[in-house]
């Protein structure tokens, strides 16, 4: 009996180049065909209502307390001088009447941050749970 004896094939090769350019050229139809915009589906005309309150109109606007750069303290609107301590004083009696009292922190940009600080310490001991600093720029005559 003859038996054939059988050459042994090489491995066929993995060219790993043309796998990298095949994985490219999927990996960019995918970003182009994935960008398109989407369209809605439908397009709704929604009904308006004449009596409609925006929200946050039946809030009360927030009580403004203003620190010039020398780090002097302004309450209210008309922007009355005040220590902190008469600052506490007031907070308090506005507290009493409107419990949900809510404080704006004005300053000037070259307002001392210690100050803005302190008016804030004295906002949470008498129990004003939101408040907020700003800087704004210095008014010009």
């Amino acid at each position: 009996m003859r038996f054939y004896v059988r050459k042994r094939r090489q491995a066929p090769a993995v060219i790993i180049v043309a796998l990298i350019d095949i994985l490219i050229v999927l990996l960019i139809f995918l970003l182009v065909t994935t960008t398109f915009k989407q369209q809605p589906a439908l397009k709704l005309s929604l009904p308006e209502s004449s009596q409609a309150q925006k929200s946050g109109a039946n809030e009360a606007p927030p009580l403004v307390v203003s620190i010039d750069p020398k780090g002097n303290l302004r309450y209210g609107g008309d922007a009355t001088p005040v220590t902190l301590d008469r600052l506490k004083e007031r907070l308090q009696a506005e507290m009493k009447t409107n419990s949900t009292l809510k404080l704006a922190i004005g300053g000037d940009k070259a307002a001392p941050w210690g100050q803005v600080i302190k008016v804030m310490d004295v906002a949470k001991e008498v129990g004003i749970r939101e408040s907020r600093a700003y800087t704004a720029e210095p008014k010009k005559p």
